[in-house]
C-alpha cells in the first residue's frame, strides 16, 4: 500500500468516526450534577431511517473516585430507582445480566468485591425425546479487576467453587447426557483464573479486539433469526483509554424501534469499543442517571424488577 492510499484510508476512517460521534448530543446537564469523568449523550431521533432514541455513558475509569460495582439481590427482583434508594443515589445504575421468574434469581455470572453471588448456567435441556440431552455453553461477562483493567471473555462459574474461570475465544457448543460440564476435557484447556473485582454476565459478545463479531452461535442466547429482531437493548462495552460506555436502546414504541443486535455492534463500534457485550434487553432495558430515566422502559407498568443492577458512585 502507498502513501497516498494510506492517507485517504486514515482520513476516510477519521470522517466516519467524527460522523459517527456527531449524531450523538451532550445531555449530560439535564441529568443533575455529575463529576467530568462521567458524560452523558443522546443519539438523534432518526437512525437508518427508522425513529429511534437511545442514550450512553461515558465513565473515564481512571477517575479513582468513582466506585464501580454490582448489587443483587436474592430470590426477589426490584426496579433500578428501588436499586437506585439502597445503594444511597449513586450516578449510574443500569440493568445487566438475564434471569429467571420462577425463583427471580440471575442466570449469568455476577460478581461483586471479587467474589461470584450468581452463576451461569451451562446447560441447554433438550425437548420431548431429546430432554435427557443437554447442550453445553460457556456464557459471556465483562468486568475488571482492581487496577481497572477491563476484559470480556467466556466465562465458568460454579456455586460450588469460590472463583472464576475465564477464556479469551468462543467454545463450540456440545451435547452430551451429562447435566454439569466437565471442564477437565481438551476442549477447556484455554480457560484460565479471572482476578476480576466485579463482573456482570449477559451475552452475546457484540466487539473483540476491535472488531464487530457477535458471537451468538457460539453462546446459544437467541434462536434463529432472532438477532435481526428490534427490541429495547442494554449493552457495555469499554476503550482502549480506559472509558466504560454503557448503551441503552429504547424500543417497542412508535417514536423508538429499537436495535437489532447488529445496529447495537455497529453503534458500539463507532464509539471506539475495544470490546463490547450485549446484557439483558426488552422490558429490562433501564438506564438511570442520577436516579432520572434515559429511555422509557418498555413495559407498560414502567421499569420490570430485575435481581441485578451495575452502578457507579
Amino acid at each position: 500500500m502507498n502513501a497516498h492510499s494510506l492517507f485517504f484510508i486514515c482520513i476516510l476512517f477519521l470522517n466516519t468516526t467524527v460522523c459517527a460521534q456527531d449524531r450523538w448530543s451532550d445531555v449530560g446537564i439535564e441529568f443533575g450534577a455529575l463529576p467530568s469523568s462521567i458524560k452523558v449523550f443522546k443519539l438523534s431521533p432518526q437512525y437508518q431511517d427508522s425513529p429511534f432514541i437511545a442514550f450512553y455513558v461515558s465513565i473515564d475509569t481512571k477517575d479513582d473516585q468513582l466506585e464501580l460495582n454490582t448489587d443483587t439481590t436474592l430470590y426477589r427482583r426490584i426496579t433500578p430507582t428501588r436499586f437506585y434508594d439502597r445503594l444511597l443515589r449513586p450516578y449510574v445504575v443500569v440493568n445487566c445480566s438475564f434471569f429467571e421468574y420462577k425463583n427471580n434469581t440471575n442466570v449469568n455470572l455476577i460478581m461483586k468485591a471479587g467474589q461470584p453471588v450468581s452463576y451461569n448456567i451451562h446447560h441447554i435441556s433438550g425437548k420431548g425425546t431429546d430432554s435427557l440431552i443437554y447442550t453445553h455453553v460457556l456464557g459471556a461477562a465483562i468486568g475488571s479487576d482492581r487496577k481497572r483493567t477491563f476484559n470480556i471473555g467466556y466465562t465458568y462459574s460454579d456455586s460450588a467453587n469460590s472463583y472464576v474461570l475465564l477464556q479469551d475465544e468462543p467454545m463450540t457448543p456440545y451435547k452430551d447426557t451429562n447435566r454439569s460440564m466437565d471442564i477437565s476435557l481438551p476442549r477447556f484447556s484455554g480457560l484460565r483464573p479471572w482476578n476480576a473485582e466485579w463482573a456482570v454476565g449477559g451475552g452475546p459478545v457484540l466487539i473483540s479486539e476491535g472488531a464487530i463479531r457477535i458471537t451468538n452461535n457460539e453462546e446459544r442466547k437467541f434462536p434463529g433469526k432472532a438477532i435481526l429482531d428490534r427490541h429495547p437493548r442494554t449493552a457495555m462495552g469499554y476503550t482502549r483509554d480506559g472509558k466504560l460506555i454503557i448503551m441503552a436502546v429504547q424500543g417497542r414504541m412508535k417514536n423508538a424501534v429499537g436495535a437489532t443486535l447488529d445496529d447495537l455492534a455497529i453503534l458500539l463500534n463507532e464509539l471506539g469499543c475495544y470490546e463490547a457485550i450485549n446484557l439483558d434487553g426488552g422490558g429490562s432495558s433501564c438506564l438511570l442517571i442520577n436516579g432520572k430515566e434515559t429511555i422509557k422502559p418498555s413495559d407498560l407498568t414502567g421499569q420490570r424488577p430485575v435481581p441485578a443492577v451495575f452502578y457507579v458512585r
